[in-house]
């Protein structure tokens, strides 16, 4: 079986603390902040939100070196010569990343396609909402994780309607209530639901299980959704028609997830909703906003 790829593209602000330089940009100007940049490139940046996932992610190649199953790309708005500075802070942790883009202030969303990357972790909404516009899987990291992660094992949870699926059950719930909702999904339960945006980088990542014994896995995958009986039937048979695997399925019935993913060990979690992200924050894990879907146009309009 062909090794293909995954192709995880980030941010240098979702890689690195960037705070004190944005503040710069965004209180005395470009100019100011380009200076800055070049002032302090030999100072090692700290670590961001996304940056134990991003180690995490490499780490996966210790274990097939004359082929690596995943790269990082990192996409800046970042000039090349303000960015020496965060390619130094690379080179400093010995993190495995040789390509980049960097767009001196334009959306580095075009590149994402241009790279072939499945996933696109960053801060900028706009930059995130125009990637999932454009059918990639994107995300706004919102909070990094301060659980105490002894698992080499990367595991990720996925929220399911507007992340893993459609958003067309999540329109019926929200547009016509509880009741008309679980009534669609007990008739549709055999009509497997359509591919959210994060459909491809879960199959990316099943790829890669494929690879591996069931039980030697460097990755670990979980649905934690409100859903409960019986809308639970339909996720299970969409995902058996896709031919997927995703390791632990949690139906919650509208619980806060907070509590199931840090007892999963999430190293990130997916949703589209942001109460969702701030369960999952209280509870240390990181979290990373989708915003896809009839929720988010609700909150845009």
């Amino acid at each position: 079986m062909p090794k293909q790829k995954l192709v995880v593209a980030i941010s240098s602000r979702a890689l690195f603390n960037l705070d004190e330089s944005h503040a710069i940009f965004e209180n005395q100007g470009k100019e100011a902040f380009c200076r800055y940049q070049i002032e302090h490139e030999d100072e090692v940046l700290e670590a961001g939100y996304g940056f134990q996932l991003v180690k995490k992610f490499l780490a996966i190649n210790a274990s097939c070196p004359d082929n690596p199953l995943v790269e990082v790309i990192l996409v800046s708005q970042n000039s090349a010569d303000t960015g020496l500075r965060i390619f130094n802070s690379i080179a400093h942790y010995d993190l495995d990343i040789t390509r980049a883009a960097f767009t001196s202030g334009a959306s580095p969303y075009n590149y994402i396609s241009a790279f072939g990357a499945h996933l696109f972790l960053s801060t900028n909404i706009d930059d995130v909402t125009k990637t999932l516009a454009a059918g990639f899987a994107a995300a706004t990291i919102l909070c990094g994780s301060a659980l105490d992660q002894t698992s080499e094992q990367l595991r990720i949870a996925f929220d399911g309607d507007a992340v893993l699926f459609s958003d067309e059950s999540e329109r019926i719930y929200q547009q016509r209530g509880l009741a008309v909702f679980a009534e669609n999904e007990r008739h549709e339960a055999k009509n497997p639901l359509l591919g959210g945006p994060f459909k491809d980088f879960l199959s990316a990542l099943h790829h890669i299980q494929t690879l591996f014994e069931p039980n030697a896995s460097p990755i670990r995958t979980a649905l934690v959704t409100a859903r409960g009986a019986p809308a639970h039937e339909r996720v299970v048979r969409t995902l058996r028609a896709w031919g997927i695997r995703i390791d632990e399925a949690v139906f919650l019935g509208g619980l806060p997830k907070g509590a199931f993913l840090k007892a999963f060990g999430a190293d990130i979690f997916f949703d589209d909703q942001k109460g969702h992200c701030e369960s999952a924050a209280e509870q240390q894990v990181s979290a990373a906003h989708v915003p896809h879907g009839v929720v988010n146009q609700k909150i845009e309009s």
